[in-house]
């Protein structure tokens, strides 16, 4: 993603202000991102109407405050809905070398420029939450781990800005870095700490999904600064902005832990 990093802001700030017209089309775009398969999209954002809305979420739209609640509603029954469509058999599309986009453009929120720079000599990574075994992980190690369980994969990566590239990871299952660590595979989330100060989680079936790839390489090479050294999370069944980079701690638990975009608003499931 590109998006940038809103600044925390206390001044007074005017209400906005909502028509019919726009709580639909703002309904109609939660959906159309939402709702991967075109004839259900195209039927759900057509037939939506301010009635529907109001019948979705429950709330009544007499005024800002009911229109933002309306909205956040349907968005968390989208996401409920793309967690019930979810199957851990089926899988995201992979693609020949060929296709591979290059460069593969650099998507955060900050510019290249402001990439975090980690120290390999002192990189651990943290644990903790709903794991047996949380000792820390040096990047050595974890490498150590992941070469006789090599799993590699060129996918689609697409932004919920509108665009793709497809580029090559390789690393290790994460599900079974999962098991190895003695995590709960029960728990319902699985949270990521980053070194760019972003956060994110994900649902239990997708950290299991079997191309959720804990990534340390990129194109056959160490992953390098740009894509999210020292690794990060590859999930082809997801939005961009469910695929931390720069990861330095991960969490297993049963108690919703949001996300940096979906605490301002996006989907928390993000299913691309």
């Amino acid at each position: 993603m590109t998006l940038e990093r809103k600044p925390h802001d206390l001044s007074p700030i005017a209400p906005v202000v909502r028509d019919g017209e726009a709580i639909l089309h703002e309904a109609r775009a939660l959906m159309t991102r939402r709702v991967a398969e075109p004839s259900r999209r195209a039927f759900l954002t057509r037939t939506l109407s301010l009635g529907g809305v109001a019948l979705l979420s429950g709330c009544s739209l007499d005024d800002n405050a009911s229109v933002e609640s309306a909205l956040d509603k349907i968005s968390r029954w989208n996401d409920r809905v793309q967690a019930a469509l979810f199957r851990q058999g089926v899988l995201a599309p992979t693609f020949p070398a060929s296709s591979i986009t290059r460069p593969f453009p650099f998507n955060a929120f900050y510019s290249m420029d402001e990439a975090p720079v980690v120290e390999e000599a002192d990189y651990q990574l943290e644990l903790s939450g709903l794991i047996a075994d949380k000792a820390p992980w040096r990047l050595d190690a974890l490498r150590n781990f992941a070469s006789p369980r090599a799993a590699e994969q060129i996918t689609r990566h697409v932004c919920v800005e509108g665009w793709s590239a497809i580029g090559r990871w390789g690393g290790v299952t994460f599900s079974d870095f999962l098991r190895r660590i003695g995590a709960d595979t029960t728990a319902r989330y699985v949270g990521f700490k980053c070194a760019d100060d972003y956060y994110t989680s994900i649902d239990m079936p997708t950290a299991l999904h079997p191309q959720t790839l804990l990534a340390l390489t990129y194109d056959g090479q160490t992953l390098p600064r740009e894509y999210g050294f020292p690794m990060k999370l590859r999930i082809p069944t997801k939005l961009g902005y469910k695929n931390p980079k720069h990861i330095r701690a991960i969490f297993v638990t049963n108690t919703y832990p949001g996300g940096y975009w979906e605490d301002q608003g996006y989907n928390w499931f993000g299913g691309s």
